[in-house]
């Protein structure tokens, strides 16, 4: 009898601690954990070209220190390269990864992200980001309703590509991201949910010789970035068809140029992503694309700050002195941009930026 009801209050604490785990993991992410700007601040960023001289050359050219640096990686990527030059220039990263090896060939694909087949990387970003404390917002497969992008889920004919493509496999590798890269627990709580989701487990792949016992938890923010209405603009590439929950996502971010300036787009995905999911929204790429435009530089700080939510907002710049981004070609939009960044609303610097030590 005495074995019997130990057997059953076992059970009832085991089901009732299990049931606890899962109601901290729905508990929202402070603020502090999103990293977002202080109260009425919004960061004013840039995107890396892979050289600092360039990171400086555009502070110079705007008269603002960006306090925010996005670097474009290539799934697996060391940060060999990457992280001397944010401490350089003192400025928080941004990573943006893509599946597009530089050579042109495909590393990964979003279902074997969600089946573990990279797990390896995404431990090596958790273990950094926490062993250095480096506040990092983590932008994975960002414009996965752009066409061109490998992990698209439509193709530029606007047929869903479906397979390991599928929009279920990009969300599945989003969360897979988002619960491995947060870390914060023991790698059995961390496999328990994975579970829920009907995921794989943890998995020893690549460079993980050794899983760790224990993921630390990680000062990463993810953000979530769909073009506003997808390239090509059909109704299976809109954003809704991508979203993989409000529990996995952190900042919602979208990109907006000159040369494809939808308002409309703009303001609906701002309302249904941003205001309505009670997110910050970032800006994850803005900018002059060809042509210069003072009154385009004009309307996008309007928009951003008639709505509160938009607390980033990043640069795009491309390689080179004579590509059809860099702002120093375009005199009348820089001059414009220059003078907005002189508000104090856009600080030069990100708190805890990272440094050389």
């Amino acid at each position: 009898m005495v074995k019997a009801l130990q057997t059953k209050y076992s059970l009832i604490f085991t089901a009732l601690l299990g049931a606890l785990l899962f109601a901290l993991c729905l508990v929202p992410r402070a603020d502090a954990e999103l990293l977002k700007p202080p109260p009425g601040k919004v960061f004013f960023g840039v995107t890396d070209t892979g050289d600092a001289s360039d990171f400086r050359g555009f502070a110079r050219a705007v008269g603002k220190h960006p306090a925010v640096i996005q670097t474009f990686h290539a799934w697996g990527n060391s940060w060999d390269k990457a992280l001397p030059r944010w401490r350089s220039v003192n400025a928080r990263p941004m990573l943006h990864i893509t599946t597009r090896a530089d050579s042109g060939e495909e590393v990964i694909t979003p279902k074997q992200i969600a089946r573990g087949r990279g797990d390896d990387y995404l431990i090596r970003i958790n273990t950094q980001a926490a062993r250095r404390n480096l506040r990092l917002y983590l932008r994975p497969l960002g414009e996965p309703n752009r066409c061109k992008n490998y992990y698209a889920g439509v193709d530029c004919s606007g047929n869903v590509r479906g397979g390991d493509y599928s929009y279920g496999w990009y969300k599945q590798a989003f969360r897979r991201i988002a619960i491995i890269t947060r870390g914060g627990a023991k790698r059995g709580f961390i496999n328990a949910r994975l579970r829920r989701l009907h995921l794989p487990k943890v998995q020893n792949t690549g460079e993980a010789k050794l899983l760790p016992r224990r993921l630390p938890k990680a000062p990463v923010s993810l953000v979530w970035s769909p073009l506003p209405a997808g390239s090509p603009t059909v109704r299976a590439n809109l954003p809704f068809n991508y979203w993989p929950g409000s529990k996995w996502v952190d900042w919602v971010g979208t990109d907006f140029y000159n040369r494809y300036n939808d308002w409309k787009q703009l303001s609906n995905f701002y309302k249904r992503w941003s205001y309505s999911k009670n997110k910050p929204m970032a800006l994850t790429e803005f900018g002059l694309w060809g042509n210069d435009g003072p009154g385009f530089i004009k309307r996008i700080f309007g928009f951003s700050r008639k709505r509160k939510k938009i607390r980033m907002m990043v640069y795009y710049q491309d390689f080179g002195s004579s590509n059809s981004f860099r702002i120093q070609n375009f005199p009348k939009g820089r001059k414009v941009l220059s003078q907005f960044l002189k508000k104090r609303t856009y600080p030069k610097y990100a708190p805890a930026f990272p440094r050389f030590r």
